[in-house]
C-alpha cells in the first residue's frame, strides 16, 4: 500500500510537469520543482522571462493555482518564480529556443541554428555539447542531423546521471521535427581526468663563490670612495692661503 501511494504521488508530479510545460512553452520556461511543506505544495517555476509567466498583476499565476487545485487536486499550491543563472547551460531552455526558432524561420535555416546555438553553449563554459535535429529536414525523407563539440561521455555512470538531457518538438507544415540536446556541465567530475600541476619555480640560492666575489667588489668600492675623499680633502687644504688659520693677512 505504501509503495502504491508513492507511485501515485510521483505520477501526479509527472502530470503537473507535463501540464506546466504545455502551458508555459515558448516563454523561456526551463523546468519546475515540487517541494512538500506543512502549509502545502510549493511549486518553483524556473524561467528566463518571469514577467510573461507571472502576467499582468499576477493573472497567469492565479489561473495556474486554480487549475492545479481543481485538475490535480492539490490542497494549497504556492507558485514561486526561480531564476535561471546561465541560460545557455540549461538544456530545457536551449531545446525550447531551438524549437521556437525553427517554428519561426522554418527548417531551411536549421544548420545555422544548430551551429550557432552550439557555439553559444561552448562559449558559456560547457565541457561538451550535442544537438540532434531529426525529421523531414531539409527534404521529404526523414533524417538525423548531429551537431557536436567538445568532450561528451556516451556511456557509463556519468552519461546516465550527470549529463543533462532535454527533448522538444517543433510543429511545422512539413511535419514534426524533434530536437535533442545534451550538455556536459563544466563542474562535472570525471574519473579519468588527470590534472598536471606545473612545478613551482625554485629560487636560486646564491653560491659560495658568487657571494665572495660580491663581498670583494663591495670592499673595493668602499676603498675607492675613501681614497677619493682623502684626495679631495688634501686638495682643499692646499688651496687654502697660509695665515688664514691664524686670522692675520700677509702684507708686502
Amino acid at each position: 500500500m505504501i509503495e502504491k501511494k508513492f507511485v501515485n504521488q510521483k505520477l501526479k508530479e509527472l502530470h503537473v510537469y507535463e501540464y506546466l510545460y504545455s502551458k508555459l512553452a515558448r516563454t523561456g520556461y526551463s523546468h519546475a520543482e515540487i517541494k512538500r511543506t506543512p502549509l502545502g505544495e510549493k511549486i518553483i517555476i524556473y524561467t528566463t522571462r518571469p514577467g510573461i509567466v507571472v502576467g499582468r498583476k499576477g493573472e497567469n499565476i492565479q489561473k495556474l493555482t486554480l487549475t492545479l487545485k481543481k485538475k490535480f487536486k492539490l490542497e494549497n499550491p504556492q507558485i514561486e518564480i526561480g531564476e535561471v543563472k546561465n541560460q545557455m547551460l540549461d538544456v530545457y531552455y536551449v531545446a525550447d529556443r531551438i524549437t521556437s526558432t525553427l517554428e519561426r524561420f522554418g527548417h531551411q535555416r536549421f544548420k545555422s541554428i544548430g551551429y550557432k546555438t552550439l557555439q553559444e553553449i561552448m562559449d558559456a563554459g560547457a565541457m561538451g555539447a550535442e544537438i540532434v535535429i531529426s525529421g523531414k529536414v531539409p527534404g521529404a525523407r526523414a533524417k538525423r542531423w548531429r551537431f557536436s563539440a567538445g568532450y561528451l561521455k556516451k556511456s557509463g555512470d556519468i552519461a546516465e546521471n550527470f549529463i543533462k538531457k532535454a527533448y522538444a518538438a517543433a510543429k511545422l507544415k512539413a511535419g514534426t521535427i524533434g530536437v535533442q540536446v545534451k550538455i556536459m556541465l563544466p563542474d562535472t567530475k570525471l574519473p579519468d581526468r588527470v590534472l598536471i600541476k606545473e612545478p613551482e619555480a625554485k629560487k636560486e640560492e646564491p653560491q659560495e663563490g658568487s657571494t665572495k666575489k660580491e663581498e670583494k667588489k663591495e670592499t673595493e668600492k668602499k676603498k675607492k670612495t675613501r681614497t677619493k675623499k682623502e684626495k679631495s680633502s688634501q686638495v682643499e687644504e692646499e688651496q687654502k692661503e697660509p695665515g688664514a688659520e691664524d686670522g692675520t693677512d700677509k702684507k708686502e
